[in-house]
């Protein structure tokens, strides 16, 4: 092949080859989050990434359905999306086997999302997401379960309370202002999407758009709280928070330009921000839709949950320098004096193995010289040579590569020393 033809090793725009490393650090992640959702009590599930469009084109953002999906039409003439997001599907499942299901149901899930949005810091093409949602309760206990579990999934990670705040609003306390406001439907959702780009715009611009729709800006009636429907909405939401607080969640504030960007969303709504200057983008958000499995026909089911995207948590993570160790090396290199002591270290590798050990094991020629120094590249902390003599005598010599130093014991405390290292 010419060198004009030699196709580039750059993988797609806006996603991510993962190296082991780079890889492990992102299980290594996701690891201690499952540990933390599942002390919840919730339950893992998974789907394809393949879904038909129209789930998404009936209550997904106008926008993201637009411009940000991967959509196309496959060979038998169906249009299909690679999923930008997780919870339409969460209710194509749950609506297919209500009866079956013992409600109320805590389900998480983690995997790739998909959107065709310009690449930027805290956004790709492709992310990985992990999504928690509790369906089947519609009081304010599950709305603070989930806000509760998203707190403790950041402190868990080693964040602080003073690293991040939670900006809580309501759909409903919104939808009420509109309403107030004179906003059709049509317009009051077009207010709902200007809004949740107001961060973006200057004052100026944002006030001038207001304009174009109502005399009277939803967002100052509900500032104001004089209407006894936004106030009494209001109240709700003050409520919540002041509950939060009262369980040890400091860090919640009345946030009413809070949208979210999907149509779905009923209720309460969050969106977690980090308080460093070097992220202003919003960490992960989510809030209630309690009526999006109508979609698929049957009665509303109550439901609350929240997105929580790698890009932007790993931001945060290095930004506030948060521990994230990954236990993938091999934890010891065994190497062999010449060929025929392959299957011994082998086998001597499978012992360690059984019980806990990672062990990696020389399956070339190269002098034990050069297996050390191969050790050293691979960052391997321990070297052994398994040979004759080691089989023969049940001894073997660990070297610290880090150290040099040699620690001699009997061949069944290997698996008891590798156990110390963690």
């Amino acid at each position: 092949m010419s060198d004009s033809k030699k196709l580039s090793t750059e993988p797609y725009k806006g996603t991510r080859d993962f190296y082991p490393d780079d890889w492990a650090r992102l299980n290594t992640l996701f690891s201690k989050i499952r540990q933390t959702i599942m002390r919840f009590g919730y339950e893992e599930y998974n789907a394809s990434p393949l879904e038909r469009a129209e789930i998404y084109e009936n209550k997904t953002s106008e926008e993201i359905v637009s411009s940000q999906t991967y959509t196309f039409t496959d060979r038998g003439d169906r249009k299909v999306t690679l999923r930008p997001e997780m919870t339409p599907t969460l209710a194509r499942m749950v609506s297919a086997k209500r009866r079956e299901l013992p409600f109320p149901l805590r389900w998480f899930s983690i995997g790739n999302r998909f959107r065709y949005e310009r690449p930027q810091r805290g956004r790709l093409r492709e992310f990985y997401q992990v999504d928690v949602d509790l369906l089947g309760v519609a009081s304010m206990e599950a709305d603070i379960e989930i806000i509760t579990l998203a707190t403790t999934i950041l402190k868990d990670l080693g964040a602080s309370e003073n690293d991040f705040t939670i900006r809580i609003s309501s759909r409903s306390l919104l939808n009420t202002a509109c309403s107030v406001a004179g906003l059709a439907e049509k317009d009051a959702r077009a207010y709902t999407r200007l809004l949740d780009r107001k961060a973006k715009m200057h004052s100026e611009d944002f006030a001038k758009e207001v304009k174009k729709l109502t005399e009277k800006d939803p967002l100052s009636l509900i500032m104001e709280g004089t209407d006894a429907d936004v106030a009494r909405e209001k109240r709700e939401l003050l409520k919540l928070i002041e509950t939060l607080g009262a369980r040890g969640i400091i860090n919640a504030r009345f946030d009413p330009s809070i949208t979210r960007g999907f149509d779905y969303y009923t209720g309460m709504v969050f969106e977690v921000y980090d308080t460093n200057p070097a992220n202003t983008r919003s960490l992960f958000g989510g809030g209630r839709y309690d009526k999006l499995i109508t979609l698929f026909g049957g009665d509303p089911i109550p439901a609350v949950g929240f997105g929580m995207g790698d890009v932007t948590l790993t931001d945060f993570i290095e930004t506030h320098q948060l521990p994230l160790t990954t236990d993938i090396k091999p934890q010891l290199y065994i190497g062999t004096p010449d060929a025929t002591n392959i299957p011994g270290a082998e086998a001597f590798a499978e012992t360690l193995r059984a019980q806990g050990g990672r062990v990696f094991v020389n399956l070339t020629e190269k002098p034990l010289g050069d297996q050390i120094k191969d050790a050293v590249r691979r960052e391997i902390p321990l070297f052994l040579a398994y040979g004759e003599n080691e089989v023969r005598e049940d001894l073997v010599r660990l070297k610290v590569l880090a150290t040099g130093e040699e620690i001699g014991m009997a061949s069944n405390a290997v698996s008891t020393y590798l156990k110390t290292l963690g």
